[in-house]
């Protein structure tokens, strides 16, 4: 089966987010783990950020990448057409 151009454009786009995303998300998950102490001085709303970002930070920013994942994925489907359901 021959890809057209649409067909590359899409998958292109949606790489791009892709891996966008799973940087934002391994940042969030390894790096500030792995930087924990040395940013212990680094407070937010109280406690030190690696503490917030590994007791509630780090599950507020996945959901968001999640959000904006199935949101944006929505908009790139009606784009190309290739949307499940009906028009909205």
């Amino acid at each position: 089966m021959q890809l057209s151009q649409k067909h590359i454009d899409y998958w292109k786009k949606n790489l791009v987010i892709t891996a966008i995303l799973v940087f934002i998300w391994f940042f969030v998950t390894f790096v500030i783990g792995y930087y924990a102490i040395d940013l212990k001085d680094i407070t937010f709303l109280g406690f030190p950020i690696a503490f917030y970002m590994g007791a509630q930070g780090s599950l507020i920013v996945y959901v968001l990448i999640i959000w904006f994942y199935a949101s944006y994925m929505n908009k790139l489907d009606l784009e190309y057409g290739v949307h499940e359901g009906e028009d909205q």
